[in-house]
């Protein structure tokens, strides 16, 4: 179950990817947000009744914790000097919460990191793109 929750969300940080490079949305930061807090959400849904097997009652806060962070941006996003720091800081706590659950659940959650610390980085480079200036 693990291995194809993993699959399924890397599928999807690769969907997300083709449609931001061919349609190239408007607003692609608040895409990818959204987008990154549905795979992770997704992931969470697939790893419930495993995590709950394995882990009883400390699955809430095994799988609450990525589903918090990936919240983060969202909320973010309506303060504009926010939401670059806020993508940053979700895909460190997910990326690390991720590799301290190690080779089980956490790294079902890894690209849904990789999808916000792509997103952080490149926020900068679509405004000086969008406006001509930095």
């Amino acid at each position: 179950m693990i291995h194809l929750a993993t699959v399924m969300a890397i599928a999807g940080v690769l969907l997300v990817g083709v449609v931001v490079l061919v349609r190239r949305p408007v607003d692609t930061p608040r895409v990818v947000r959204w987008s990154a807090l549905a795979i992770t959400v997704l992931v969470a849904a697939m790893l419930t009744p495993f995590t709950v097997d394995d882990s009883g009652a400390a699955a809430s806060y095994l799988l609450g914790v990525p589903v918090v962070a990936a919240t983060l941006p969202v909320l973010a996003q309506r303060f504009a000097r926010l939401a670059r720091a806020a993508d940053l800081v979700a895909a460190l706590v997910i990326a690390g919460w991720g590799l301290l659950l190690g080779l089980g659940i956490g790294g079902a959650f890894l690209p849904a990191a990789v999808l916000l610390g792509a997103n952080a980085a490149g926020a900068g480079g679509s405004r000086v793109a969008a406006t001509g200036q930095p």
